[in-house]
This record gives C-alpha cells, structure tokens and sequence, in this order.
C-alpha cells in the first residue's frame, strides 16, 4: 500500500473519532491498538504496544511535569496571585491602558505559577473585567487584553507543556526551558507596546482616571519585597539552577514545588482543604496529559512502521525548497489546526510528521520547537474555537462570542509578529541555552 494512502487513513480515522466526540487520548490508544494488532503480529503486537507505552511515560525527563503543575496548583488554590498584583497595580501608576496592560503583566506572574492559559485567563477575567467595565475601558480593548495574557501561559517558565514538548521531541529540556525565556518576553513586550500605544492614539478606548493612592513609595518597597521578590527567588530556584548547571530540571523544579509550598503556608497559614484540592488538581491534569503521552507515542511508531513518516519525509525534500521555506509551510499547517483543534492534539499529531523533516533539513530542533509552542499557545485564542475564547465568554456572559472574537484578533496578530520576529533572529532563542553550555 502507498505511503500517502496508509497516511490518509491513519489521519482521517484520528480526525473522525475526535469529531464523534472520543477523548484525544483514547482516539489516539484506539488507532494504536488496531495498528498494532494488524502490522505487529495480533496478540504480539498488543504486548508489544504496552511495552512501548509503558517506556514513553517511564522517562526521567517526565518527572518536572507533575512537579510543575502542582506549584501552580499550590499557588492558585492558596489564593497567591491577588497579592501579587495589587503590588504590580501600585508601581503602574496614570500609564495609559493601565488596567489592560495590568493583565499583561498579571499574566506573567500567573504563567510563572501556573502555565495554565485556562486558569491564567479565568482568574484575570474575574477580577479585572467588573473594574474596566466600571471605569469605561472599551469591550474589545479590555477582553483582548485579558486573553492575550493567557497565551502567555507556557512561554514563561516553568512550563508544563514545554516540558512535554520538548520531551516528544527528543530534545534537551534543560535548554527548552531556558530557550524560551526570551521569546516569553518579546511576546509580553508586544502586548504591552501595544496597549500602551493605542491607549495612546484612541484614548476612548482607555479613559484616564483618578488614582486612589494605595501605598506611598516606600510600602511599594515593601509590598515588593514582601510579595514579588519571594516569587522571583522560586523562578530562580527553577529556571537559574538549570541555567547555572547546578540542578536538573527534575531536582529544580522539586525545590520550585517546595519553595511554593512554604510560600504558602508562610502568606495563608495551612490549610489541608486547600492543599488536597491542589494535589488533587494536579494529579487529574498530570494523567490526562500522561495518557496523551502514551497515545501519542504509539502513533509515532505505528507511523514509522508503516512507512508514512519515510515516504512524507522523501516527499518533502523532493521539492528542495530552502529550509526556511518548510519552516513557513509547517507553522502554517499549525496556525490552521490552531484555529479547531487544542494544543495537545496538534503537538500529538505534527511531532512525528515535522520532526523528522526538520531533522533531515538540518533545522534546529530546539528553534523550531520553541516557535511551534508559540503557535500553540496562539491557539488558544484563534478563532473559532480557541480554548481561551469559551473561558472568556463564560467568565463574561455579558458580552457575546462575537465580541470575544473580534477582540482576540489584533492579540493573534501579535503572536504572528512574534513568531516572524524569532524566525529572523533566532539568536532571540538559541543565546541562553549557548550561554549556559559555556
């Protein structure tokens, strides 16, 4: 059978069983099974395919996953983020576009703690939309910038979906986190850049208002102090110790998990409703994506034994494109699959397509790895069925799904101009992890 027929029907089962309403990971097990049971020898083939699951989730750079999640879980369920806030709120001053450029930067504190677009974007929504509404920010101006901080959410590490990213594609996670740093912030640079600079232009979109002082210059210190530079101390322990090649991934983010717990128990006092809530939250979300792991991995490889992933290969080089050239098509193919599918099936299905092609095109793998996160994270708020874009419409149930659309598109546009901007220079994410092997 030819290489694109066998691709085809793999593809077109996966797609059917997603739009009949079956759940990522088991549409994935499902395709597993009946290829393994057909190409690898029936009952064999079964044994062979647990084997195989079994390897892909027993995998040492696994292990910041779970540990990654429950610092946010420990910092969303002790109610952290609001102190936090209310301290980056008082250093913002009569900035023009002050309340959305305040969910900007809430929205890397909350990716710091969580990586969570959902949660990041919920809580925002909550807090900060009752305020705009009061002090007449436009519809559009006030929801684009709440959600545009929910794309923020795996870029800033630590990063949950970095992680597994980065762990499909076979690349070091260590330098993962490291290598998107800079691109977090070029993204959070351009949010806020450009709120500032319409608020600026339209300033009806953004009225000005009185401010009531909440703390004079030297409780700011202190509120600081007291709020904002424990948290920096847990990114250090996270991100600095990998970067500094003192700990692995796995040993930060287990003291990043522990710095948060004792963060939490020093500002909210214990509470074991709270703490139950929050590792019970964290294991829910660590098995599903563990289980799209393991779907994920067997597709690969029934992939590879069927020749589809040699024949597309052969194909796509039969043209001799540059390779820059299959860099643009292959974030184009995302940026579709981001306007209906979530982030975790795309990566499920293109990393065993694009991989092997960027390795063949002697593509960096960690550059293009980065650049597909973005698109990821993008497509949480791509229309029509971005995630981030239902959370939004329920946490503001004034405002109808048209407005939530039309007020995502200058943010979507925004993470295109990102990704354009680190395809130029891609020194933007391959400088710190160059600097940390030196």
């Amino acid at each position: 059978m030819e290489w694109w027929l066998v691709l085809l029907i793999i593809l077109g089962s996966l797609v059917t069983l997603f739009l009949i309403g079956v759940p990522v990971a088991f549409a994935f097990l499902s395709i597993n099974v009946v290829g393994a049971y057909l190409l690898w020898g029936h009952a064999v083939g079964l044994d062979q395919m647990i084997l195989s699951i079994m390897r892909s989730i027993t995998v040492f750079a696994l292990l910041p996953v779970p540990l990654f999640i429950l610092m946010g879980e420990i910092m969303f369920q002790f109610d952290l983020a609001p102190k936090m806030i209310d301290v980056v709120d008082g250093w913002l001053g009569k900035i023009p576009g002050r309340l959305s450029l305040l969910a900007v930067l809430a929205g890397v504190i909350f990716a710091t703690m969580s990586g969570s677009s959902l949660a990041g974007c919920a809580t925002l929504g909550a807090t900060l939309i009752p305020e705009m509404e009061k002090k007449g920010y436009d519809k559009n101006f006030s929801l684009g910038s709440i959600m545009s901080s929910g794309t923020l959410a795996a870029m800033i590490p630590p990063s949950a979906l970095g992680v597994l990213l980065a762990s499909l594609a076979q690349i070091s996670v260590g330098d993962f986190l490291i290598a998107i740093i800079i691109p977090g912030l070029v993204m959070a640079s351009l949010f806020g850049a450009y709120i500032v600079i319409r608020a600026i232009l339209q300033p009806e979109l953004a009225p000005r208002y009185e401010l009531a002082d909440k703390f004079n210059f030297k409780e700011k210190i202190i509120a600081t102090i007291k709020y904002v530079v424990p948290l920096g101390i847990i990114i250090f322990l996270v991100i600095g110790l990998i970067f500094l090649g003192v700990a692995t991934p796995t040993e930060a983010a287990a003291l990043g998990a522990l710095g948060c717990f004792v963060l939490a128990i020093v500002y909210s006092g214990w509470n074991s409703t709270y703490m139950k809530k929050a590792i019970k939250g964290s294991t829910g979300i660590t098995v599903m994506m563990f289980m799209i792991l393991t779907g994920a991995s067997g597709f690969s490889q029934i992939m590879a034994f069927t020749g589809a992933t040699e024949g597309l290969i052969d194909f796509a080089t039969s043209f001799h494109f540059a390779p820059m050239v299959y860099v643009i098509i292959m974030q184009l193919i995302l940026m579709v699959m981001g306007a209906f599918m979530e982030p975790l099936s795309i990566l499920m299905i293109t990393i065993p397509i694009f991989m092997p092609i960027v390795k063949t095109m002697h593509i960096d793998p960690l550059w293009f790895s980065v650049l597909m996160l973005i698109n990821m994270e993008m497509a949480t708020i791509t229309p029509p069925f971005g995630l981030v874009l239902f959370t939004m419409k329920a946490v503001a149930p004034n405002y109808t799904m048209e407005d939530v659309y039309k007020a995502s598109f200058p943010f979507v546009i925004l993470d295109v101009a990102s990704i354009v901007i680190l395809m130029l220079f891609p020194s933007l994410i391959l400088f710190l992890p160059g600097l940390a092997h030196h």
